[in-house]
Parts: structure tokens; C-alpha cells; sequence
């Protein structure tokens, strides 16, 4: 990786991470972070990286995923770090986990719905028999002190309100439709860590993410900030799907690492926590930011969609639970979360040759 795209990476944690002595609670212990080659894991091994070179603290850190080799090639600067450990594993085939780990991050899993629509066995295996796999992996380990499982927005179900969505309401998910089995899922895996809490009194906090934006976003993944960033590179028309007044927020990969830290040691066990930005952007409005940033000659277009794979025209979180009782805050507004990410894939080389449309 470019060392100014790495300077740019350690300059968010830096700034996101307000508080590093509190993660000496952390020092020589072990994490296991699951789906750890994907856009949370790395976030997280970024500032868990951060946070041993600034403070000494000797964090291990093990990350599972079915491909490392992806982090291997994306990751260099990091993967040969002596307190990085990459392992190979389906999460739905585990059966024992290291016996040195004290806490699981459980993120694996991808968002991205047109997998839930093409595999659906898949994504209901993968959150229903790869959280029951890691729960009861997680049962047997000696010295285990916090799981930090998470889940999606998705689980609220219907949505039809302009306020920000409570950690308190819940909504009807549609069972009749394929595009909900990872609604369906999540809220399954969300059951099975209640179900282990009570029963095997297994220490679980539940994080529930809604929208992201930073580096290591796959600007090919199907979400319209991605999109827009990567049309705009690519020097095309900023495309709309819909009329543009779907109503989305987004928080800052650094944040969001920093805030999933956080809950690892100072969310109460059972507790639910909303994970994102409660800065509220429209996506015509979204689009116009990125068309000032990167060319304001660039044309944003609108077109009519048929894929409506969750039919909630709002999704912001209310996050006034996390804020409060775990003392964080958004270091990153979206106009500097947008730049951010724009300079980062410009440094990376995004242009036409290595990215398909």
C-alpha cells in the first residue's frame, strides 16, 4: 500500500481514538475478530495496530476469514506484524477456537444484498450456524472476558417514521420475500445470543450497524455512496436510483472501529447499541457533495429502480445510547468523511483500467 494512503489511515485513527489508556484493559490479551478481511475487520486491525504502536500494549490479534489471502495482498503493511495472526476458516466449520482468546468481535458475514438474493442458504447458513458454531466455540474458552456480536439496522424491520431509529422499536420484517433473508438471519443470530447469554451465561453486547464510509470500501459494493464516489472518480455521471430523496447516514470507518472498541469493554452485557452517524443526508444532496468535491461539471442523473431491497426511504440511527453511555462521539461529519474517502482511492489509483462498471 502507498505510505501516503498509510499515513492517511493512521492520522483517522489517531484522531478518532480519543481515549488509548482506556484500551490498556486490552493489554496481552487476545481478540478474535471473525470476517476479519472485510471492511470492519480491517478498520479494526488499523486501530488496534494504532493503538499497540502508540501506547505498547502487545494487543494479539487474530483475525478469521475464509480468505486471507485477501488481507495478505490489501493488508501488507500489516499482515507481517508479529501480533497479527491470520486464520483460515469457514465460521460456519468451527469447532474449537484458540484457547488464549479473551474476546470475539463476531463480524463475519457480507452486506451486500445481491449475495442474500443469489445464496440465501448461504447467508441464513452463515448467520444462523456460523454464530451458533462461534457461541458454542466461544462457551468452552478458559479466560473469555466480552463478545461483541454484530448484528444489522435490519432487524427494526419496517420503518416509516421521520424521527431516528431507537435500539427500542421494533418493526415486521416480511417473510414472504427473498430479499429479507438477511433481515431474517441477523435477527435469528440475535436470538441465539440472547439464548446463550441466559443459558450458558456467555458475556454478549450487541452492536447494530447502519451505514459506513471510509477506505476499504469496495466502491463496486451496492450502496449508493460507493457508487457515487466511484462514478465521480471514473470522471462519468453521478448515477440515482430512485428520486434521490431516500434519506441515509454515514459514519467514519475510524469511527466506527473506535466505536466497536469501546463496546468490547464498556457495553453491558445484553445490551443493544446502534452503530453509525445520526447525521442525516439525502441521497440527492449526498450526490451533490460528491459532485462539488471531485468535479462540479460532473452530471448527476436519476433513474427509476426496480430493486427495492429494503423499502425504507429513512435510515438513521438514533444513537444517543452509545453516545452517552459509552462516551463517544463523531469525530468525522460526512463533508470530511466524503473527502477523506475520495483522496484515499485517488491515492489508491481508482481509474477505469482496474475497476469494472
Amino acid at each position: 500500500m502507498d505510505e501516503a494512503m498509510i499515513k492517511l489511515i493512521t492520522e483517522d485513527c489517531k484522531k478518532s481514538c480519543k481515549n488509548s489508556v482506556l484500551f490498556s484493559m486490552l493489554k496481552d490479551q487476545t481478540i478474535l475478530i471473525t470476517g476479519g478481511t472485510g471492511f470492519m475487520g480491517k478498520w479494526l486491525a488499523e486501530m488496534i495496530s494504532y493503538i499497540n504502536d502508540k501506547e505498547n500494549f502487545n494487543i494479539q490479534l487474530i483475525l478469521l476469514a475464509r480468505d486471507i489471502k485477501k488481507f495478505e495482498k490489501e493488508m501488507s503493511h500489516l499482515a507481517d506484524r508479529p501480533y497479527i495472526r491470520l486464520l483460515r476458516q469457514d465460521v460456519r466449520n468451527v469447532h474449537d477456537l484458540p484457547v488464549e482468546i479473551n474476546y470475539i468481535i463476531h463480524a463475519a458475514g457480507t452486506p451486500d444484498n445481491r449475495e442474500h438474493v443469489s445464496q440465501p442458504i448461504l447467508t441464513i447458513e452463515t448467520f444462523y450456524k456460523g454464530t451458533q458454531a462461534i457461541l458454542d466455540a466461544a462457551s468452552r474458552l478458559p479466560d473469555l472476558k466480552k463478545i461483541v456480536h454484530i448484528s444489522s439496522h435490519l432487524v427494526y424491520g419496517e420503518w416509516d417514521s421521520e424521527d431516528n431509529i431507537s435500539e427500542k422499536f421494533s418493526g415486521k420484517v416480511g417473510i414472504s420475500s427473498i430479499n429479507n433473508v438477511y433481515a431474517e438471519s441477523k435477527r435469528i443470530a440475535e436470538t441465539l445470543c440472547l439464548a446463550y447469554r441466559n443459558q450458558f451465561k456467555l458475556p454478549i453486547s450487541i452492536v447494530r450497524p447502519f451505514a459506513f464510509v471510509g477506505p476499504y470500501h469496495d466502491l463496486e459494493k451496492p450502496w449508493a455512496i460507493n457508487n457515487f464516489i466511484r462514478d465521480g472518480i471514473l470522471g462519468g455521471a453521478i448515477r440515482i436510483l430512485g428520486n434521490g430523496s431516500t434519506v441515509r447516514s454515514y459514519l467514519y470507518g475510524s469511527d466506527m472501529a473506535y466505536w466497536i472498541l469501546v463496546t468490547l469493554l464498556k457495553g453491558q452485557i445484553g445490551e443493544i447499541y446502534n452503530l453509525g452517524s445520526s447525521e442525516a443526508v439525502s441521497l440527492n444532496d449526498l450526490a451533490k457533495k460528491i459532485q462539488t468535491m471531485i468535479n462540479p461539471n460532473l452530471e448527476i442523473l436519476s433513474k427509476s429502480s426496480k430493486e427495492n431491497y429494503t423499502n425504507l426511504s429513512r435510515l438513521v440511527p438514533d444513537t444517543t445510547k452509545i453516545v452517552k453511555a459509552l462516551n463517544v462521539e463523531e469525530t468525522y461529519q460526512i463533508n470530511d468523511s466524503i473527502n477523506r474517502t475520495i483522496v484515499w482511492n485517488q491515492l489508491k489509483g481508482i481509474n477505469k483500467n482496474n475497476i469494472t462498471k
